[in-house]
């Protein structure tokens, strides 16, 4: 099997109705035509600012959000129109991590029971003792201890509860894990530990992952491929390396522009982008970043722009990317 995962032409349109009859007259595209694909054991990075459809991606991958078309093979299953018994079974294999740790625990219920609850679900666990033994195993090996057992989620910091989230991902012993950003509510300092801690996982249990996130230079750290949205559309993809070191697109470079310097004597040339994002209902033709582009074209208004290939893994769609590669 080449590909854990294979998303093709994955959108999720969502009606705007309006009149006494509540007819549908415009869609509002979260997610419009979006592919790519997953290894075992790769992780994907997904960027893009805030609103242009990543969260959406990741819950209409696990089925948390039925999409309005696309296809997304698991496993070489097809989970799209999958049966919910059918798709039950595929719920060990898929795991997702929330990006707000606290909102994601249910604060009536212990440690024990909340790690421990996909094991007991599935039948993974016949006893309170095999239940407790294996939660304090996961514990551990998200650098927590055994005497959190009963304990509830607002006892814990930021850290601790994304911790327990992650251990309660992992108790099943998935093939894949969709990240939602879950380092974005957490310090700065915090979120190094996070981070390290996914890339040791995945090392040690060989997980893939989707990584949703806005900061480029966070997902650097944890991918070795990435995708950036606008607008609900991939307008790059590339491996880590290749992105930061030869961006395609003006998005992409406007956003590698902003990630700040560790050293007060080197300046980047920033690239600002003016005026305000479109919405998904309002561009009907040509490209999605037309209105804020500073190498607009008069075709870009008129034309979607073609896919250019710079690499085997490395393609932009922009009227431009052939231009320069820097």
């Amino acid at each position: 099997m080449d590909y854990l995962l294979r998303v093709n032409d994955l959108k999720k349109y969502y009606p705007v109705r309006s009149g006494l009859m509540g007819r549908v007259h415009k869609w509002v595209r979260a997610v419009d035509r979006v592919s790519f694909t997953i290894r075992p054991g790769e992780t994907l990075g997904l960027v893009g600012e805030s609103g242009c459809g990543k969260t959406t991606v990741g819950r209409s991958i696990l089925q948390l959000i039925k999409p309005s078309g696309g296809s997304v093979v698991f496993e070489d299953a097809e989970l799209v129109g999958m049966r919910q018994h059918e798709l039950l079974k595929c719920r060990t294999r898929m795991q997702i991590i929330f990006q707000d740790p606290y909102s994601s625990l249910n604060p009536r219920r212990v440690v024990l029971d909340l790690v421990g609850e996909g094991l007991a679900e599935h039948g993974l666990v016949k006893s309170l003792a095999a239940k407790k033994e294996a939660v304090v195993e996961l514990l551990e090996r998200v650098g927590l201890s055994a005497q959190i057992l009963y304990r509830y989620p607002h006892e814990f910091s930021g850290g601790q509860r994304q911790r327990i989230a992650i251990a309660r991902a992992i108790s099943l012993n998935p093939a894949l894990v969709v990240c939602d950003e879950p380092v974005s509510a957490l310090d700065v300092s915090i979120q190094a530990q996070i981070i390290n801690l996914l890339i040791e996982l995945r090392n040690e249990l060989g997980m893939a992952y989707l990584f949703i996130a806005h900061d480029l230079a966070v997902v650097k750290h944890i991918s070795q491929r990435i995708a950036v949205m606008y607008l609900g559309q991939i307008v790059e993809s590339a491996p880590s390396v290749e992105l930061f070191d030869h961006p395609g697109h003006p998005y992409t470079k406007a956003l590698l522009s902003a990630i700040p310097i560790p050293n007060p004597e080197l300046r980047r040339k920033r690239m600002v982008l003016h005026g305000e994002v479109d919405n998904t209902i309002d561009y009907s033709k040509g490209c999605c970043f037309a209105s804020r582009c500073p190498a607009v074209m008069d075709i870009c208004h008129r034309e979607e722009p073609p896919t250019y290939y710079s690499s085997n893994e490395h393609y932009a769609k922009c009227f431009r990317a052939d231009e320069s590669h820097d």
